[in-house]
């Protein structure tokens, strides 16, 4: 029986010839999924797009901390997406907690990576990284749209998205 439901089941799954037009890079923390995935959906109207799911996020691609060899490696594998998927928007979605927020809901991998800076320091590197990523060295295509976000954890631990940057 649990054969025919898993041939039931696989065929129902179809892979699609199109590339989406939308490339995704967020953190892979687990506990934004579902929330990341509705605010796509219903407040960009989203619903297919490339992910690039890392630790870090977009943060990921920026020289902050001591990293310089995964930052450049980061963006070797997102000039690949955005090249080979001909990818007209990218949206960043950096994540961390409000100024009232819990300290836990930074992100992980920016605590790690800069572990003497306070919450609040690094709030203000996001920042930074923001404005880097956004003119990125090896250079976005002139016609690229991109626009940055912060998921805000707030210290009921409520979810909000604020935008930070558009290009």
């Amino acid at each position: 029986m649990s054969s025919e439901r898993e041939e039931r089941e696989s065929s129902e799954l179809y892979w699609k010839p199109d590339c989406p037009s939308i490339l995704v890079i967020a953190c892979s923390d687990g506990r934004l999924e579902e929330q990341t995935d509705r605010f796509l959906k219903q407040e960009l109207g989203i619903q297919g797009y490339d992910r690039l799911y890392v630790p870090g996020g977009p943060g990921a691609l920026a020289d902050s901390g001591f990293e310089y060899e995964r930052a450049d490696r980061m963006r070797k594998e997102c000039r690949f997406l955005v090249e080979a998927h001909q990818i007209r928007e990218v949206i960043l979605i950096f994540h961390g907690n409000s100024e009232e927020g819990p300290e836990e809901a930074m992100c992980a991998d920016y605590v790690r990576k800069l572990p003497d800076l306070s919450n609040a320091q690094l709030r203000a590197q996001q920042m930074a990284d923001v404005r880097d990523v956004m003119h990125m060295v090896f250079g976005w295509p002139p016609d690229l749209r991109i626009s940055a976000y912060r998921a805000e954890v707030g210290p009921d631990h409520s979810l909000r998205f604020v935008e930070l940057a558009k290009r």
